[in-house]
């Protein structure tokens, strides 16, 4: 899908209006965070979060690795 936005005024800031279909596409709602990501060919806008993947995978490495602890943590 290949979508035109035109940017607008919004008091001293700038603003796209999203369509209910990209909203959709995108699966956000009025309220959620969109993140831009530097990507070869320009920026990628999405819901995805890339910070959060990494916190998770590490949250993972860790509850591998100590899940005695965590079971012991857990009575």
């Amino acid at each position: 899908m290949n979508k035109s936005l035109k940017i607008t005024k919004v008091g001293n800031s700038a603003a796209v209006i999203l369509t209910k279909e990209l909203l959709a596409q995108l699966r956000v709602q009025i309220g959620d965070t969109l993140h831009f990501t530097q990507a070869p060919d320009g920026v990628r806008v999405t819901a995805y979060d890339p910070e959060f993947e990494r916190q998770m995978a590490i949250a993972e490495e860790i509850m591998r690795e100590d899940r005695d602890i965590l079971r012991e943590l857990a009575k």
